[in-house]
C-alpha cells in the first residue's frame, strides 16, 4: 500500500507539519546514524587516522557534490508549485527535466571527482599520514555517486507530493546493510579502508534500486523513460537551480575551508573534530527536518496562491525549531564525553572534541532560525537571494570568525568562531525574510 500523500494547501498547518515532518526528522536520524555507524566501525577497527580520513573526505565529497545537492532542492521548490496548482501535465515535463540534468551532472562530477581526489585533498592540507587513506576512500565514493544522489532525488520527488515516509524506508535498508557490511568488508574481509567505502556503494545502491521501483509501480510518479526536455523547463531549472546549487557550493566549499583551519592543529584535533561533526548533525536534525518540510509546504501553498496560510507556516516552523533543538542541544551537551567516546579513545582527541561540542551545542537554535526562513523563501524561488545570504553566512561570517578566533585561542577557538557567526547569520536571514521582495517572485507559467 502507498504512503499517505498530504496536501498542504487546508487543514490544520500545525498538526500537518507535525505529521510532515516526523518521518523526514527520523529519516535525517538514520542518515546521521548511517554516518555514525561508519565512524564507530572505522575509529574502533582501524583507529583514529583512519577516522580523520574518513572525516576529510566527507566534507570532500559534500563539497564536489553540493551542486546537484542544489539542484534536488530547486526540484522539490518546482515540484511542489506544480503539486499545489494541480498541473499534472506540468508536474510529469518538470519531473523529466530534472531527471535528464541530474544524471548528465552526476555522471561528470563523479568522473571528475574520482580523477583527482588526491589532488583536492593536498590543497586541503590533509595530513600525509592521512592521504593514502582518504584518497582511498574518496574514489571509492565517486565511483558509486549514482546511487547516493539517485535515491536522494527520488526522496525529494515523494517529499515535494507531499509522501516523508516513504523515503524514510530507503534509508531505514541501507542504514541496515551499511551496519552489517561495515565490519563485514572492513575486518571479515580485511578491506581496510577500502571496505567501508564498498560497503556505503552497495548500501546505497540497493536502497536506491528500491526507491526507484516504489515510485514507479507503488506511489504513481509519473516517471518516464529520460528524452530531451524542453528548453523553456531547462531554463527555468537553472534558473533556479544554478543559484541553489552555488548556495550549497558556498556552504561546503565554506566547510571545506575551516577544515583547513582544522588540519593546520594536527591529527587529534582532525579526528576529534570529524567526531565532533557527528554530533553536530544530530544537533541539526530538526533545522534540516523543518527546512525540508517548510519548503515542501510553502511550495504548495504558493503554488495555489494561498499566502495567508505561507505565513502560519512561517509562524508555526519557527516554534517548532525553538521547542525541538534546544532539547537535543541540551541533550548532546551534558552527554558529548561519553559519546565521543564510542568513536575513539585518544585522550587528545576526545578531549577537542568534547570541548567544541559544548561550545556550540546550544547555538544551533540560531540556525534553526536560518533553515525555517530560507525553507520559505526558497519555496517562493528566492534561489539567488539565498544564496547571497549564505556567501555572508559562510564567507563573511563563518570562515573568517573561526580563523580569526582559532589565531587568538588556539584549537579552543574554533568553536567559539563558529557559534558567534551562527547568530550573526540567522539575523541576515530573519532581514531579508521581513523586508525583501521574494513574495513578488513567479516560478510557474500562467
Amino acid at each position: 500500500m502507498a504512503a499517505k500523500s498530504y496536501d498542504f494547501t487546508e487543514g490544520s498547518i500545525l498538526k500537518k507539519m507535525i505529521l510532515f515532518s516526523s518521518p523526514i526528522f527520523l529519516t535525517n536520524l538514520l542518515q546521521t546514524s548511517y554516518q555514525i555507524v561508519d565512524s564507530l566501525w572505522v575509529g574502533n577497527l582501524l583507529g583514529a587516522n583512519a577516522l580523520g580520513a574518513i572525516s576529510i573526505s566527507g566534507v570532500v565529497v559534500f563539497t564536489i557534490l553540493s551542486f546537484i545537492i542544489g539542484l534536488n532542492t530547486s526540484a522539490l521548490t518546482i515540484l511542489s508549485q506544480y503539486k499545489g496548482a494541480k498541473d499534472d501535465g506540468g508536474l510529469k515535463q518538470a519531473l523529466n527535466a530534472f531527471v535528464v540534468a541530474m544524471g548528465v551532472l552526476t555522471a561528470i562530477v563523479g568522473i571528475v571527482g574520482f580523477i583527482f581526489s588526491e589532488q583536492i585533498l593536498l590543497f586541503m592540507g590533509t595530513p600525509d599520514d592521512i592521504l593514502p587513506l582518504a584518497s582511498l576512500y574518496l574514489r571509492i565514493n565517486f565511483a558509486g555517486v549514482l546511487f547516493l544522489f539517485g535515491y536522494n532525488f527520488i526522496a525529494t520527488v515523494l517529499r515535494s507530493l507531499g509522501d516523508s515516509k516513504t523515503p524514510l524506508r530507503f534509508v531505514t535498508m541501507a542504514l541496515l546493510l551499511n551496519t552489517v557490511l561495515d565490519p563485514l568488508f572492513i575486518h571479515v574481509f580485511d578491506l581496510g579502508i577500502a571496505g567501508a567505502a564498498y560497503a556505503t556503494i552497495v548500501s546505497q545502491g540497493a536502497a536506491f534500486l528500491y526507491g526507484l521501483q516504489y515510485s514507479i509501480r507503488r506511489a504513481g510518479v509519473p516517471f518516464t523513460i529520460p528524452h530531451m526536455p524542453e528548453v523553456k523547463l531547462l531554463k527555468k531549472i537553472f534558473k533556479l537551480g544554478l543559484p541553489s546549487g552555488m548556495s550549497m557550493v558556498v556552504i561546503s566549499a565554506g566547510a571545506l575551508a575551516i577544515m583547513t583551519v582544522v588540519t593546520s592543529f594536527g591529527e587529534n584535533t582532525v579526528a576529534g573534530f570529524g567526531v565532533a561533526q557527528r554530533l553536530d548533525s544530530l544537533i541539526m536534525i530538526p533545522a534540516l527536518t523543518l527546512g525540508s518540510a517548510i519548503n515542501a509546504m510553502a511550495g504548495q501553498n504558493i503554488g495555489a496562491g494561498k499566502w495567508e496560510r505561507v505565513t502560519e507556516i512561517t509562524k508555526s516552523g519557527l516554534l517548532l525549531i525553538a521547542v525541538v533543538s534546544l532539547t537535543m542541544s541540551t541533550l548532546v551537551f551534558f552527554n558529548a564525553g561519553s559519546i565521543i567516546r564510542l568513536f575513539v579513545q585518544d585522550e587528545e582527541t576526545v578531549a577537542f572534541g568534547e570541548m567544541y561540542v559544548r561550545t556550540v551545542a546550544y547555538f544551533y537554535p540560531f540556525l534553526g532560525i536560518n533553515f525555517v526562513v530560507n525553507g520559505v523563501v526558497r519555496a517562493a524561488g528566492a534561489m539567488f537571494q539565498v544564496f547571497i545570504l549564505n556567501i555572508i553566512s559562510f564567507w563573511l561570517l563563518r570562515f573568517p570568525l573561526t580563523w580569526l578566533f582559532a589565531s587568538l585561542y588556539g584549537e579552543a577557538g574554533i568553536g567559539i568562531g563558529m557559534a558567534v557567526s551562527l547568530v550573526l547569520s540567522s539575523l541576515f536571514a530573519i532581514g531579508y525574510y521581513r523586508f525583501g521582495k521574494w513574495r513578488e517572485i513567479k516560478v510557474l507559467d500562467d
